[in-house]
């Protein structure tokens, strides 16, 4: 299901008493807006929230910043893998997640057993705009960001059409945008039904980071 971010007749209607039966997982580039909707979304659910970067950096004892230059990427994206994992086993919540976890194959399996997945889409001019508030972010540390966007647009895109739902996510009202994404999850079959089992999700990320030291 594709929203647009404009206007549309019985968008109102359809929010009035959605009650999700699984996890909804915010996906989408740096940007985009998952934190900032995820809590808005939540707190109109009556659902706790959670931000798989901030679970991460609990668990790790260190920022995803520290966790790029001290462990690698790739440690980074198997603590991720596993965090979310666990996170997804839980009652039905909110989730944001960071910009590279749906392109994993098995987290995007798992968002699919456990969960309903929205990607919020936003253009290029929107993306640059926003990160330019933060200097935290390990993918634009080295390079022009708008040149890392574009390539992330290009990478990640397709991968994230896949997403149950799609919702612009442009400079409008935040309530706006999440009044949208409650009234396309309220139309999504997914959505509404209660979680299928999934994979354990393996080993604690702090023994993973154990190993790496």
């Amino acid at each position: 299901m594709n929203l647009q971010t404009r206007p549309m007749e019985g968008t109102a209607a359809r929010t009035q008493g959605f009650a999700p039966g699984r996890t909804i997982v915010l996906v989408g580039l740096m940007g985009a807006g998952k934190t900032k909707i995820g809590h808005r979304l939540a707190s109109r659910l009556n659902l706790p929230f959670f931000d798989s970067d901030i679970e991460i950096e609990r668990a790790a004892g260190e920022t995803v910043e520290e966790i790029f230059r001290h462990r690698g990427e790739s440690v980074f994206r198997a603590g991720e893998r596993r965090v979310i994992a666990r996170l997804l086993a839980q009652p039905t919540h909110v989730l944001a997640t960071g910009g590279g976890a749906f392109m994993d194959p098995a987290t995007r399996a798992l968002i699919a057993c456990r969960g309903v997945s929205v990607w919020l889409r936003a253009e290029l001019d929107v993306l640059v705009a926003r990160v330019a508030r933060r200097n935290n972010r390990p993918l634009l540390q080295t390079r022009d960001p708008r040149a890392v966007l574009a390539e992330l647009i290009e990478r990640r895109h397709p991968i994230y059409a896949e997403a149950d739902v799609i919702v612009d996510s442009g400079e409008g009202p935040l309530e706006f945008t999440t009044t949208r994404v409650i009234a396309a999850l309220a139309g999504c079959a997914r959505a509404l039904r209660p979680a299928d089992p999934g994979p354990d999700p393996g080993p604690d990320l702090e023994r993973d980071l154990e190993t790496k030291q």
